[in-house]
């Protein structure tokens, strides 16, 4: 009986998403601190503006990468729990698990822009964006389990989880191109637009089996 109720427990939804919203916030602004302690750096150094931008532009790069990527997630995180009315303590845990990956980011962004490229760097950051979207997906499929919860339809729904899907495979592929070509590969993370276009198989598949 406890655990029946544990599970159907609710929460507001306007404290979870203003909840989310903050954490995100405080996530990409955590991406632009290394960069100020770099100005403070070249301040000390004398460095000119041209010199620092020079010296610093893989900094720069991260920055503005991870900064669309987190922006990204929270659109889509947006849109997905904008028709969510009712928040359950397993979609609560879901989405904690979400921002986790959300706030670790900041980590492996610093070292994408500081340190020497390696594999395990690359797993780091790329890894963060695979289990971002898995975490996505878990929410996605917690709600077509429990359709009562959201004013989203199915089909509105296994379009988002096949997304989901597509977006993690092609990070994955990215990840893979990273590891094969060192850190030139991260620009395989443009895939990323390609979501859409194979999501749509992805869809119908699951409409078939459904």
């Amino acid at each position: 009986m406890t655990e029946q109720t544990d599970a159907t427990r609710q929460f507001s939804s306007e404290r979870f998403k203003a909840f989310v919203d903050a954490v995100v916030a405080i996530a990409m602004t955590l991406l632009i601190l290394p960069l100020m302690e770099s100005v403070s750096d070249a301040a000390s150094g004398e460095l000119t503006t041209a010199e620092f931008l020079t010296e610093h532009g893989g900094q720069i790069v991260s920055f503005l990468l991870s900064f669309v990527l987190i922006a990204n997630s929270w659109i889509g995180h947006h849109r997905q729990y904008n028709d969510v009315d009712v928040i359950t303590r397993p979609l609560l845990w879901i989405n904690v698990a979400w921002m986790v990956t959300v706030v670790w980011l900041p980590v492996p962004t610093a070292m994408l822009g500081q340190m020497e490229g390696d594999p395990l760097q690359a797993v780091l950051y790329i890894g963060t964006l695979i289990l971002t979207q898995i975490t996505t997906l878990a929410g996605r499929l917690y709600l077509l389990r429990n359709p009562s919860y959201t004013t989203a339809g199915p089909a509105e729904l296994r379009f988002g989880a096949a997304a989901d899907i597509a977006s993690a495979v092609l990070f994955g592929i990215a990840l893979l191109i990273v590891i094969l070509f060192g850190s030139q590969g991260y620009y395989a993370l443009f895939l990323l637009a390609l979501t859409g276009v194979l999501a749509r198989p992805l869809n119908k598949l699951f409409g078939a089996r459904g």
